[in-house]
């Protein structure tokens, strides 16, 4: 049996905050089927983090861009954690960007600004700004940078929607895939404030107000214009990105937080797949459905065909 060889990492900074980083995994170009150049190993340079893709320690290499014959470039994935915009880590996604990156994806993991210390819209601001970091360096990982699917779960999730549909989504991302995405959250506010509300949605509630930095009222009207914009629906236009959202038919963030969202963007003509699975699962979890992990990569490999 041969081992399959893991695919290169390593980490950069797309901003001057700790927690601007993404990891990129990637497979090394082939001298034997393209001709294109082996990435040379390189000391740090020294340079800001903010001024190109230098990897900071512990992954101190500094890829080289492929000569005119390297292969036809990958297409890209995105992957937005979980974790109520209050914790979570990009390193999370590690076995699963090495599942993408040995189907000929080109894998990155963002970390962004957390609630705890940045209000909406800063979470958006930073996934936006990795997006763009990873696209002007394409060639750094010989991506196709007009061939990117962002993938969130959970918090993560409703960040991939933003991204999918604020301004012209489809114009930067080919499409998005979340998995249990609030992409209502003044949804999940109203849910967790009920009696009978569980202790994951009651968190949810408080992680809302906490993004938000103001309780939803009548006596907060600035408040509204935050709650708008972080609903994903409010952004839908002809230009947005496909979408395949999923939920667990007993998932504490329930599918109506994508279906307001579907039946926004199939109005104006955004093809949008919605499905529910059995069992309670929640974000990354859906994935230990064994149907589930199939799917959505059979939907990613036809939208960056």
């Amino acid at each position: 049996m041969v081992t399959p060889k893991l695919p290169r990492q390593a980490t950069y900074a797309y901003g001057r905050d700790p927690r601007q980083r993404i990891d990129a995994y990637w497979r090394a170009f082939s001298r034997s089927t393209s001709g294109a150049q082996k990435p040379a190993a390189k000391k740090p340079t020294g340079q800001k983090p903010s001024t190109g893709p230098t990897a900071k320690k512990p992954s101190a290499t500094k890829p080289t861009t492929p000569g005119a014959a390297a292969a036809k470039p990958r297409p890209g994935v995105l992957l937005l954690h979980g974790g109520y915009w209050m914790q979570g880590d990009k390193a999370g996604w590690k076995y699963f960007a090495r599942r993408l990156t040995a189907q000929g994806f080109t894998v990155f993991a963002a970390n962004y600004r957390l609630a705890t210390t940045a209000q909406w819209p800063a979470q958006r601001t930073d996934a936006e700004t990795a997006l763009a970091f990873i696209r002007k360096h394409a060639k750094v990982w010989n991506l196709d940078p007009a061939r990117i699917v962002v993938f969130g779960s959970s918090s993560g999730g409703q960040l991939a929607t933003q991204l999918g549909t604020v301004g012209e989504g489809g114009r930067t991302v080919r499409g998005v895939v979340a998995l249990s995405p609030p992409n209502t959250p003044y949804l999940a506010f109203q849910d967790g404030g009920v009696d009978t509300a569980s202790a994951s949605r009651r968190k949810l509630r408080g992680a809302v107000i906490r993004l938000l930095g103001c309780t939803p009222s009548v006596t907060a009207p600035l408040c509204w214009k935050r709650v708008d914009d972080a609903n994903s629906a409010s952004h839908a236009s002809p230009g947005d990105a496909p979408m395949l959202l999923m939920h667990s038919e007993g998932d504490f963030v329930p599918v109506t937080e994508s279906t307001g969202l579907a039946s926004a963007l199939r109005a104006v003509g955004v093809p949008v797949t919605v499905k529910t699975v059995p069992g309670t699962e929640h974000s990354v979890r859906l994935l230990n459905d064994e149907s589930v992990y199939p799917e959505i990569l059979a939907w990613i490999k036809d939208r960056t065909r």
